[in-house]
């Protein structure tokens, strides 16, 4: 069976603007370490090229990553993914549902602060000591909005399309690292198999 893994996102740059709703920034960064994980405390990176093969696949775009909150996916044009030279670069149109609206306003109000991405590895390398892995190939399922962001460098944006409004905000700040329980991973790879379904 294969493990599902997710990482969090922190020091997300949030912006909202009053006139639609769209959500763009960089769910990953290539290059660049992430927290300590796991019991060990390793530190992990990601590779350009990594996402590429799941590019092609239908990515859905959540929050926090529940799969009853669907705020875009690929394959309905409404979320679109991209490796460029920076990382992940992502952007989704969010729904004029009330979700869609709810997670517009935590945005603009900075209560929302990243994002998170559920994935599983296709390949990946280890230094001799087992202190940094480098992922190389990465299966790419989901891409979330999240409150509680924990992996380093990477940046979200939701603004309206056009110029700037006075009500634009920008924030960037992190929040340090936070442990998962057994239940909240568990809880996660169930919300994960659903999306698998959808």
């Amino acid at each position: 069976m294969e493990t599902r893994e997710f990482r969090l996102i922190q020091n997300a740059e949030l912006r909202a603007a009053s006139d639609s709703r769209t959500v763009r920034g960089y769910a990953a960064v290539f290059n660049s370490a992430s927290r300590p994980l796991g019991p060990t405390r390793y530190r992990e990176y990601i590779r350009r090229g990594a996402f590429a093969r799941s590019l092609s696949g239908d990515i859905v775009g959540l929050y926090n990553h529940d799969a009853e909150h669907v705020l875009g996916r690929t394959s309905a044009g409404t979320m679109s993914l991209a490796e460029d030279e920076t990382g992940l670069a992502t952007e989704i149109d969010l729904p004029p549902t009330t979700i869609g609206k709810d997670v517009y306003e935590l945005v603009k109000r900075r209560d929302l602060k990243g994002m998170s991405f559920g994935f599983n590895i296709n390949r990946d390398e280890w230094n001799r000591d087992r202190t940094v892995r480098t992922l190389l190939d990465i299966e790419l399922h989901e891409v979330s909005i999240v409150a509680l962001p924990s992996y380093e460098s990477t940046s979200i944006e939701a603004r309206s399309v056009g110029l700037p409004s006075h009500t634009e905000v920008l924030v960037y700040e992190g929040i340090g690292p936070h442990l998962v329980s057994d239940e909240e991973r568990e809880r996660l790879r169930l919300r994960v198999e659903l999306l698998r379904r959808l």
